[in-house]
């Protein structure tokens, strides 16, 4: 484990050891080496793709299509198949 926490960036680091030392009911991230650890560590992990989902599903945004391309504009990243899965869960294309 301590090799694997070793590997993470600094933010990851950050929120694991806050999630943990606050006993978080979720902990958000999106990078999988993170995502990995943090269920080792017992954690529930939901991604940011998992947060707009049940926003638009609680109709807290209007689109979740939208939201996510929007995120995209701004340098994130996220696979295009699994974006497209999730607005279908929703009603959208992508």
């Amino acid at each position: 484990r301590n090799s694997l926490l070793l590997s993470l960036d600094d933010g990851e680091k950050h929120t694991l050891e806050a999630a943990l030392y606050h006993q978080a009911d979720y902990v958000i991230i999106d990078e999988r080496l993170g995502r990995n650890l943090a269920k080792d560590l017992g954690l529930n992990v939901i991604g940011t793709l998992g947060i707009l989902l049940k926003a638009k599903q609680q109709n807290k945004i209007l689109s979740f299509v939208d939201c996510v391309r929007g995120m995209q504009k701004r340098g994130l990243r996220y696979n295009n198949q699994l974006v497209a899965q999730l607005a279908l869960r929703v009603g959208e294309m992508a």
